[in-house]
């Protein structure tokens, strides 16, 4: 060893051994004084139509950012739920000077980023394309021209991302805590269904752009490689004739917590787990001197990771991968909550120990140790943060948007190093009421809802749908004589004209092989979806994008493999006994021999059809929710439930059937609609094919 690097492990090992003889400790170091935040410099201006612009310069890199953002009271949106959003999205749909294409093609010549908001715009270029970059800017602010086609080009994808969402648990407890916290006459509690959407109209959107895009209730906040004076000649130049008017202001009721707790459910189908939401309304704005306290507080309870609810409901009850809490300031009305995704055998369970902590956080003070600790992080994040100069841009502008003081946030470390054992307790007692709390859960009606009544006052369940309306029991009995066999028994009728439970009739012997090609667009890009199938059970299903092979399952009536972008991989254990099942051409001839278990629900209305609910139970206990039309006894609906572990969550894909055609006496569904998680597809068939000579290097 090099006789200078010995000598310096002697130093460093003599130091270390000295300084452990020396500290105590059973004696809890000293917090050091929080440390000085210089935030930087930040000029500020006004021009004379009243926009405020706020300049943080920063020369390390030849880029300046430009955000826009309005001040304004939230708007109440009625029976056009949704067009505030579709506003901002129009806005980047072209102007009086620029079609869409000329839009696009001029922001991806310079490399710039742009875009527009109901509340505001945001542009980023290169240092030397910012005057092109500030002209498009105003020209859309001042000049955004909208135009009918692209609005229902709009409107029909967000009503697709809505029809998606009515199977997502975390959309649809944030639709009914929404509603159920701050009620349906109140902007924050507005939820846009189909409808609502359907409803906006031009001259709605381009009320709300002439209304409330104007420059005295604006903020332009300039980060880059800039100058004060740079700025505000181009400011002046770019938005100096953009023309001041007069903005309505609008005044809401404050909504209140629940005078008791109440339970709140929320039926989905087939649900194996609930989404548990627990919380209630607060009186707390920004500028409150209790906020710093109580985001503190909050940290404790369930900020993270390290959270009392993450440490309970997870690491010491298994019943949930991950727990935690929320506090939120609002200069109109605030919110708590907490939140868990649980088994639905420990739904009850977890509400249990949800309360624990939440009576805990109030009845008892924290230690020291858990107040440092966290304050320590929190410290340290406040100093990551500082880094970026857009969150400098931001604190000026939340001074003015907040009536903040001008030191707030120069002295944020020291208020946040002040907070004492004591802050902690008074914050849960003042923000946190346990017997005022809406205890709302997305779940399993038949297995969940029941256990929960004894956590409302009342004794009872409230029950609600997806938008937080009033649930009713959609399910009416079957008539008499009606089982789960008898529909499945005309279903096969239907789709293939003959009699179910017997073997093979002439026609689908003489099928050998069959092959459809199905397509969907995803992203502007259309997929190409292959399925093969040879008698008796060989399968493949092909996923490509053009030339691109996208992914390929395949079963050669032993083995089943899985081939991709990410690679290659046997399919194995319960997986490769369904796919075995699946494989067999027309297996749900003789249904029965699956060795499936099927039980009839009811009726139940399907777009507006009377449908057959039947829940089928699988040989390995998974169960699947398929409906019948009840007139053409068609299979027009089918939902599973997966868990995909810790990392993907629980995803339920539905899959709806339309526009049935005969193909050689075999009827199929020529557009199915199906959704899985945030994924949407609508799937057209573009060919079937009988008896194509298939090989069996298809299934390798």
């Amino acid at each position: 060893m090099n006789k200078k690097i010995l000598s310096l492990v002697i130093v460093l090992a003599a130091t270390s051994v000295a300084f452990a003889q020396k500290l105590d400790r059973s004696i809890r170091p000293a917090a050091g004084v929080a440390p000085e935040i210089k935030l930087g410099k930040i000029e500020k201006f006004t021009l004379e139509n009243g926009l405020k612009v706020f300049v943080v310069e920063n020369h390390k890199l030849p880029k300046v950012a430009y955000s826009l953002s309005l001040n304004v009271d939230p708007v109440l949106e009625g029976d056009m739920a949704g067009y505030l959003d579709l506003t901002g999205q129009l806005m980047e749909r072209g102007t009086k000077n620029r079609t869409k294409q000329q839009f696009d093609e001029e922001i991806d010549f310079i490399g710039a980023r742009l875009s527009t908001s109901r509340s505001g715009v945001y542009g980023g270029a290169l240092k030397k394309h910012q005057e092109k970059l500030l002209d498009m800017m105003a020209d859309v602010v001042m000049n955004a021209d909208f135009k009918q086609e692209e609005l229902d080009k709009l409107k029909k994808q967000t009503i697709s991302g809505i029809a998606s969402s009515k199977d997502d648990p975390d959309a649809i407890a944030a639709n009914a805590r929404a509603v159920l916290a701050y009620g349906k006459n109140h902007p924050y509690g507005e939820i846009p269904t189909e409808a609502t959407v359907e409803n906006v109209t031009l001259e709605k959107c381009t009320e709300y752009y002439k209304t409330y895009f104007k420059p005295n209730v604006a903020y332009l906040a300039v980060v880059g490689d800039v100058t004060v004076e740079e700025v505000k000649a181009l400011t002046e130049k770019y938005f100096g004739k953009w023309e001041k008017g007069t903005v309505p202001m609008n005044k809401y009721k404050t909504p209140l917590a629940p005078e008791k707790n109440r339970v709140a459910f929320v039926h989905k189908e087939g649900a194996v787990q609930s989404v548990i939401n627990i919380g209630h309304p607060i009186n707390l704005k920004q500028n409150n001197p209790d906020a710093i306290k109580a985001k503190v507080m909050n940290t404790i309870l369930g900020g993270g990771m390290t959270g009392r609810l993450f440490m309970n409901l997870r690491e010491t009850h298994g019943y949930t991968y991950g727990a935690y809490s929320s506090i939120r300031p609002d200069k109109l009305v605030g919110i708590f909550g907490t939140n868990a995704k649980v088994r639905n055998e420990v739904t009850d369970s977890s509400v249990i120990q949800f309360m624990v902590e939440l009576n805990r956080m109030r009845d008892e003070k924290v230690s020291e140790e858990d107040l440092q600790s966290v304050k320590n992080y929190m410290t340290g994040t406040f100093a990551y943060t500082l880094q970026d100069p857009q969150t400098i841009a931001r604190f000026a502008i939340n001074k003015e948007r907040y009536n903040l003081p001008d030191d707030y946030y120069a002295n944020y470390l020291k208020n946040l190093a002040a907070v004492t054992v004591d802050d902690i307790q008074a914050m849960a007692k003042k923000y946190i009421k346990p017997e005022n709390m809406t205890i709302l859960v997305v779940g399993n009606k038949s297995e969940v809802a029941e256990k929960l009544a004894p956590f409302a006052a009342s004794k009872k369940v409230d029950f609600y749908d997806t938008y937080g309306n009033d649930w009713v029991e959609p399910l009416k009995a079957a008539p008499a004589g009606v089982t789960a066999e008898s529909i499945l028994d005309k279903y096969i009728v239907a789709k293939y004209g003959m009699a179910p439970g017997k073997a093979l009739d002439k026609k689908l012997k003489k099928i050998k092989d069959v092959t459809i090609k199905r397509e969907a667009s995803m992203q502007g890009q259309t997929l190409t979806f292959t399925q093969y199938t040879k008698a008796p059970n060989k399968f493949a299903m092909s996923i490509t994008m053009g030339a691109m092979v996208i992914q390929k399952q395949t079963f050669d009536g032993v083995k089943g493999k899985v081939s991709g972008m990410q690679g290659n991989s046997d399919i194995e254990g319960d997986e490769l006994e369904a796919l075995k099942e699946s494989s067999k051409m027309f297996a749900d001839v003789d249904y029965a021999a699956a060795g499936n278990t099927y039980a009839l629900l009811g009726v139940e209305p399907i777009e507006g059809k009377d449908a057959y609910k039947i829940e089928v139970t699988s040989k390995s206990g998974d169960k699947q929710t398929e409906w019948y039309d009840v007139a053409s006894n068609m299979q027009v609906k089918a939902m599973a439930v997966n868990d995909l572990g810790e990392a993907g969550g629980v995803v339920t894909t539905t899959t709806m059937f339309y526009d049935y055609k005969v193909v050689d006496g075999i009827n199929y569904a020529h557009k199915i609609n199906q959704a899985a998680g945030p994924q949407v597809f609508d799937m057209i068939i573009k060919s079937v094919e009988h008896n194509t000579k298939l090989g069996d290097d298809v299934f390798q």
